[in-house]
C-alpha cells in the first residue's frame, strides 16, 4: 500500500499471488489492521448525520439495540395473553435489565472503537447496569407512580434510548472528525508534491 490508494481487495489479491492459504492472508491483513501497520479508511464515508445512521456498517450496534428494547417491550406486553412465550421473556427481559443500561452509557461515554476492548465494554455494560438500573427504582419509588411494571419499563426505555441516541451522535461527530482531519492532510501532502 505504497500509493495510499490500494482498495482492500486488490492489497488481499497481490498477497494471495505470494501465498496460497486464503485464511492466512486474511489472518494477515486483520492483524495488520489491529495493529495499525495497515490503515483501512472508507472511501465513501457518510456526509450528514441522517446518511450515517442509515449506514449499518457504521450504526448496526445502534439498530439492534433498538430492536432488543423493542421486542422486550413488546413480549413483556404479549406474555400476558400467549404465557408459553414467557421464557423469551425472561431471556430478552435479562438483556433488557442487565445489559443495555449500561451499554448504551458506556457507548455514550467512549465513542471512540479504540478506547476500550470489546471485553472492557461488555464488563463495563455488565456493571453500570447493575449500578443503573437499581438507581431508576429508587428514583421511581419517591414518585407518584412507584415501582410498577410500567413504570420501570417507560423509565429504563427513556434511559436506553436518550444514551443510545447521544452515543450515535457523538459517535458520528468522531468519525466527522477524523474524516475531516484525513481529508485535511491529504489535500496538505497534495500541495507539497506540486
Amino acid at each position: 500500500m505504497s500509493d495510499g490508494n490500494t482498495t482492500l481487495e486488490e492489497y488481499v489479491i497481490k498477497k494471495l499471488e505470494k501465498r496460497t492459504s486464503k485464511y492466512a492472508v486474511l489472518r494477515e491483513v486483520w492483524v495488520s489492521a489491529r495493529e495499525g501497520g495497515l490503515k483501512l479508511v472508507d472511501p465513501d464515508p457518510p456526509i450528514t448525520l441522517v446518511s450515517y445512521v442509515f449506514r449499518l456498517d457504521y450504526t448496526l450496534w445502534f439498530w439492534v439495540s433498538v430492536i432488543l428494547v423493542v421486542l422486550t417491550l413488546g413480549f413483556v406486553y404479549v406474555t400476558e395473553y400467549l404465557p408459553i412465550l414467557t421464557p423469551v421473556r425472561y431471556v430478552l427481559g435479562s438483556i433488557y435489565v442487565l445489559f443495555l443500561p449500561g451499554y448504551s452509557l458506556v457507548e455514550a461515554l467512549y465513542p471512540r472503537e479504540g478506547d476500550l476492548t470489546p471485553l472492557e465494554r461488555v464488563a463495563l455494560s455488565i456493571g453500570l447496569s447493575l449500578a443503573v438500573t437499581p438507581l431508576i427504582g429508587l428514583i421511581l419509588n419517591y414518585t407518584p407512580w412507584g415501582i410498577r411494571l410500567p413504570a420501570i419499563i417507560t423509565s429504563t426505555t427513556i434511559l436506553i434510548i436518550t444514551m443510545l441516541t447521544t452515543s450515535l451522535h457523538r459517535k458520528y461527530n468522531v468519525l466527522k472528525q477524523t474524516t475531516t482531519s484525513k481529508n485535511m492532510l491529504r489535500k496538505e501532502t497534495s500541495r507539497k508534491k506540486i
